[in-house]
């Protein structure tokens, strides 16, 4: 197969697929330039990746029994998908008895409806940036349309468990109502049928000026206000 770009790789992480024990494969390369990004640095998709694919089947190999699964996260993974390198790293990480997880964005609903129909993926985390008229805030590039469309081709497949969640940043919500703003995010996702959705705090370094408080800020209040939305699964994190 044409090599993946990776950019990175964790062997070991708790924190990438609810209740999973996984590694993860972070691939070069996004279209959007979101400016609470934590990943700046593997944005752009001419950059050299720093990990062969190879290395990783290796110590994945060495893991069989031990991980649950494998993510591919980004950047956006699914900016490579064209290539069909990705459906084929797929493919090999299935092959080896691992369960299959994707991190996306929302740019590529075309690419993301393929790997579903195709049956390699078992758990999508659907990042869903903002209401949609509010993407060229959010993405820094638009992209709106691409986001709902992704959302409803995973909700209309229905047949892979799947986390949709949003990002709370500063800069994010008109008036500064972050939790307002979250609540406006999840009720739209809801009424397209989200079973599971998650609302996170962005950590800014502990350094930065304008960081947020510590965990535990919006968690009662976020818990009031979306619970009433009817998810099968909140999530304040």
């Amino acid at each position: 197969m044409s090599e993946l770009n990776i950019a990175g790789f964790v062997p070991f992480s708790t924190v990438d697929w609810p209740g999973k024990l996984v590694a993860v494969v972070f691939l070069q390369g996004c279209p959007w330039r979101c400016p609470y990004c934590h990943n700046a640095e593997i944005l752009d998709p001419r950059a050299s990746g720093s990990v062969e694919w190879g290395d990783v089947l290796d110590i994945l190999d060495s893991r069989v029994g031990l991980l649950d699964g494998v993510v591919f996260s980004g950047g956006e993974a699914l900016m490579q998908a064209s290539s069909g390198a990705l459906a084929e790293a797929l493919k090999q990480v299935r092959g080896r008895g691992f369960l299959t997880g994707l991190h996306a964005g929302g740019a590529y609903p075309r690419a993301l409806q393929a790997l579903l129909e195709d049956g390699l993926l078992d758990w999508v985390g659907l990042d869903i940036k903002a209401l949609p008229e509010d993407y060229p805030l959010a993405t820094g590039r638009g992209g709106g349309d691409k986001a709902e469309e992704s959302l409803a081709v995973l909700v209309e497949h229905g047949e892979v468990d799947h986390e949709v969640r949003l990002t709370l940043w500063p800069g994010l919500a008109p008036g500064g109502d972050l939790v307002g703003y979250g609540q406006q995010v999840a009720a739209w996702a809801r009424e397209r049928g989200t079973r599971t959705f998650a609302l996170q705090r962005y950590r800014y370094p502990a350094s930065t000026p304008h960081a947020l408080p510590e965990v535990g800020w919006m968690d009662e209040e976020a818990q009031e206000r979306l619970g009433e939305l009817g998810f099968d699964t909140l999530i304040i994190r």
